[in-house]
């Protein structure tokens, strides 16, 4: 799912968080930028006790700013223009390091053997 601004990143979530697992968030955004959508995000996991991994994705890349944007309650940071592999790893490792999100197993295989 797609949207245009932080305060409707925090709206969707508030309305289907269980189907997100991992929100890419945007530093610049009109209306509520991505730091003011992560405190308020953040502020409503301190009530429902879960967390969803957020990934800033920002053309902020000066020294300093993946701190920043870690301090802001962030847990990843892909500077833009974005590297595909970049982003990858960075998934992977917030998705294998976040409790909260569900994994899937593969499908089982059909069996292959018949009943005689």
């Amino acid at each position: 799912m797609a949207v245009t601004s932080g305060r409707e990143a925090v709206d969707l979530l508030d309305k289907d968080a269980a189907n997100c697992d991992i929100v890419l968030m945007d530093v610049e955004m009109p209306e509520m930028d991505g730091f003011q959508a992560t405190a308020i995000i953040r502020e409503k996991e301190k009530v429902s006790g879960k967390h969803i991994p957020i990934i800033a994705m920002t053309a902020y890349s000066m020294k300093g700013d993946r701190e920043r944007c870690l301090a802001a309650g962030m847990d990843g940071y892909v500077p833009k223009p974005i590297r595909y592999q970049e982003l990858i790893e960075t998934i992977q490792r917030l998705v294998l390091d976040a409790p909260d999100i569900p994994t899937h197993s593969p499908p089982e295989e059909p069996s292959m053997g018949g009943s005689e």
